[in-house]
């Protein structure tokens, strides 16, 4: 089970950051990522890191200003978002996977937490 908080209202220019707990043995086992969807888009990739963090993915859209973290000892990751724009706007997604790190084939998925970046 994985469970998305930290979602809420910013400021353009703002920051904001999402955790996700995941409830599962061995988190170490699973790569994890994040995806979102804003009103009438199809949902796309965000950011990606690997097993024990080694390797870490981003779309081009958010690079440079949103950073992606996990903390194995709390089974929990982060997606720390600065420099946050309008078109951020969306419903942040946490998902988890053993053997892939593409975010859009992982099998399990969270909660959504709604992120709004006002203008």
């Amino acid at each position: 089970q994985l469970q998305a908080s930290g979602g809420g209202l910013v400021q353009a220019g703002g920051s904001l950051k999402l955790s996700c707990a995941a409830s599962v043995h061995t988190f170490s086992s699973y790569a994890m990522g994040w995806s979102r969807q804003a009103p009438g888009k199809e949902r796309e990739f965000v950011a990606a890191i690997s097993w024990r963090g080694g390797t870490t993915q981003y779309s081009d859209s958010v690079k440079g200003r949103f950073t992606i973290s996990r903390d194995n000892a709390k089974n929990t990751i982060y997606l720390q978002m600065n420099s946050l724009k309008p078109e951020d706007t969306a419903v942040y997604y946490c998902a988890a996977d053993r053997h892939t790190l593409v975010v859009s084939r992982m099998e399990y998925w969270g909660n959504g937490t709604q992120v709004t970046v006002s203008s």
